[in-house]
């Protein structure tokens, strides 16, 4: 009896002092993560520049800190290669050109955007294209279809992301909509974007 009396008391002694250390070691385990979670996060940004050359020959050099002061637009991005391959859809970010435009005195119905590569690759955009018009829009099937509301980006971040370097880092041109299932033609999504120049038309005074 004596045995079994004394074993009793020493568990109930035991008992509040076990859960004593799992609260404790809980409370560590909890401490520690709420630490982690207030450390600093670094985010990183799209960074590198482009030149913005005017209709009178004027330069001026924007990086992203400039081109993020002007309204961003989100879309889906979907392109397809002149051999038939498909890319996308991608959530793309970026300014739109017709902003980018308006940094240098902005764009007539005459005028061009020439928009140039690291590599020498250049596509020519008119006033329609820079303003998301005259795109022809193909379906999933590549069988053209009734084109929605377009806008053609600066695209600097790519599903959340910057653009790597084979994505066409740091800039390059996207054709985007609200829907991800418009596809259009990728020659004019311009990789590498260094400089986009605006040309007078016929209508400038020389």
């Amino acid at each position: 009896m004596d045995k079994t009396l004394g074993l009793r008391k020493i568990l109930k002694g035991a008992i509040p002092l076990l859960l004593v250390v799992v609260i404790l070691a809980f409370s560590a385990g909890c401490t520690g993560v709420n630490d982690s979670a207030s450390q600093d996060i670094t985010v990183e940004k799209p960074s590198g520049n482009i030149t913005l050359v005017y209709k009178d020959g004027t330069e001026k050099t924007l990086d992203y800190e400039d081109l993020s002061k002007l309204p961003q637009k989100t879309g889906w991005g979907y392109g397809v290669s002149t051999v038939g391959i498909t890319y996308g859809p991608y959530r793309c970010t970026g300014p739109l050109l017709s902003d980018i435009a308006g940094l240098a005195d902005g764009m007539k119905k005459d005028d061009l955007m020439w928009v140039s590569a690291d590599d020498g690759y250049m596509w020519v955009f008119d006033y329609e294209q820079v303003n998301g018009e005259g795109y022809i829009t193909l379906d999933e099937n590549l069988q053209e279809t009734e084109s929605p509301d377009l806008n053609v980006i600066l695209m600097h971040t790519i599903d959340g992301h910057p653009l790597e370097y084979n994505d066409g880092a740091p800039y390059r041109v996207a054709v985007i909509s609200d829907r991800d299932d418009i596809i259009t033609e990728a020659s004019c999504w311009v990789k590498w974007v260094s400089k986009i120049e605006i040309k007078g038309g016929d209508d400038e005074e020389r």
